[in-house]
């Protein structure tokens, strides 16, 4: 008969709490030490296309994802900024990136929070930008070009999906300025797509910002 193991038994509740994240891609992301050499795009792109902007409460029948509004952001910072290189559209497409793990919370949740979100949130994106060749922080001038390009997204996302009247958003996101009336046009008919689409869309917009 074989002895039994007089080794101490740990208690699970006695471990320090998991923090990193499987992805598909078999890496494994600290989420609280990320390394640039586990993050992914296809993780990324898989990720983003299935987290819902606005908790889900958008009309049609898919959810608004995080992949689509990457894609939207990218495309209003172009028109709005002509002059914006493929490098600066690359960190348009990837300004909510970290998403794909830490989910899209909204606003008000993010600020009820008892942590530093923004903290945990930027160094994530810091990780991100160095796996993809982009500066930690971005300069000024391109940061508040994505920033002014998210908000006019949130409207428009606001009043065709989300439900919100056009005085409500304007106080929420502001006035949108500066957007092309042909762009415009299309911002005011926005319908989400399937998750798969999204996906391929946001995954071969990447790879065309990233020729070398």
């Amino acid at each position: 008969m074989s002895e039994k193991s007089t080794a101490p038994r740990v208690d699970p509740a006695a471990r320090p709490p998991r923090a990193w994240q499987r992805m598909l891609s078999g890496r494994r992301l600290d989420l609280l030490d990320p390394a640039p050499k586990d993050i992914e795009i296809e993780d990324i792109a898989h990720g983003l296309a299935r987290v819902a902007r606005w908790n889900g409460q958008t009309v049609g029948d898919h959810a608004f994802s995080v992949a689509q509004h990457a894609l939207l952001v990218e495309e209003i910072a172009t028109a709005m900024q002509p002059d914006l290189t493929r490098r600066w559209q690359l960190a348009a497409l990837l300004h909510d990136a970290p998403e794909y793990v830490v989910g899209d919370l909204i606003s008000p949740f993010k600020a009820a929070v008892g942590l530093n979100y923004k903290a945990f949130e930027t160094r994530l994106l810091e990780a991100i930008h160095r796996r993809f060749g982009l500066p930690p922080s971005l300069p000024e001038r391109i940061a508040l070009a994505i920033k002014a390009a998210d908000r006019v997204a949130a409207f428009y996302e606001a009043t065709q999906l989300a439900g919100f009247s056009e005085p409500e958003a304007n106080r929420y996101f502001g006035v949108p300025r500066g957007v092309p009336a042909s762009l415009q046009r299309r911002l005011e008919t926005l319908e989400a797509v399937p998750s798969a689409v999204a996906q391929a869309s946001f995954l071969a917009r990447f790879r065309e910002l990233s020729k070398d």
